[in-house]
């Protein structure tokens, strides 16, 4: 009971955080994030992963690897709880980014 009341906590500070996101930038993110768009969240997904493996690039990088992984976080319950338990410590840490 105490992990959904923590899941549901995360998902709150997680939605809280995307507020604070240009408009154009948060209306991609909310669709990405729909359960329907799953289809393009995936490939998108793996896209990120191999431009972040390919770090050393110019265009490409590294920053690439944790946004793969978060929408991957969408579909994969194991990165999901990771997530949630980032977004907790990220919270306790930086209040001011989640008012």
């Amino acid at each position: 009971m105490a992990r959904a009341a923590n899941d549901h906590l995360a998902e709150q500070r997680l939605q809280r955080l995307l507020s604070h996101l240009p408009s154009r930038v948060a209306a991609v993110v909310h669709g990405l994030r729909r359960p329907l768009a799953r289809w393009r969240r995936i490939p998108i997904a793996v896209l990120f992963l191999a431009g972040g493996s390919l770090g050393f690039l110019p265009v490409l990088g590294f920053w690439m690897l944790p946004l793969g992984l978060l929408l991957l976080a969408e579909d994969i319950p194991l990165l999901r709880s990771g997530l949630y338990a980032a977004v907790n410590r990220l919270a306790d840490r930086k209040p001011r980014w989640f008012e």
